[in-house]
């Protein structure tokens, strides 16, 4: 025979298991995913949409192929930087009064 409180226990697991099973969900995924479909097609519409479209130059910028062209054309001086070192010396550093762990002395 199966004592009264084993019997109240499988009632118990059987409830919780039909509220499991009944339970509909989902809520909260659902609401993500749209979201993301949303931002997803807003995009979309965004950069592709009929109001984007390639930006015509002025002829007298499109003349020039580089920045230092247009900047001549215009009466600036183009003066190249100063070639950094092949080689950069190390930065200073604080040197340590005495090591951590001396060097054993040979005898």
């Amino acid at each position: 025979m199966i004592p009264k409180e084993a019997n109240s226990d499988i009632q118990m697991a059987k409830d919780l298991t039909e509220d499991r099973l009944s339970r509909s969900g989902g809520g909260p995924l659902k609401v993500a995913i749209a979201v993301a479909v949303f931002g997803v097609l807003s995009m979309l519409v965004v950069d592709h949409g009929p109001w984007s479209k390639p930006k015509v130059e002025h002829p007298v910028v499109a003349n020039y192929s580089n920045t230092g062209e247009a900047a001549r054309a215009a009466g600036a001086q183009v003066i190249p930087t100063e070639p950094r070192l092949e080689v950069e010396p190390d930065p200073p550093l604080p040197k340590p009064l005495h090591p951590v762990n001396p060097a054993p002395q040979p005898q």
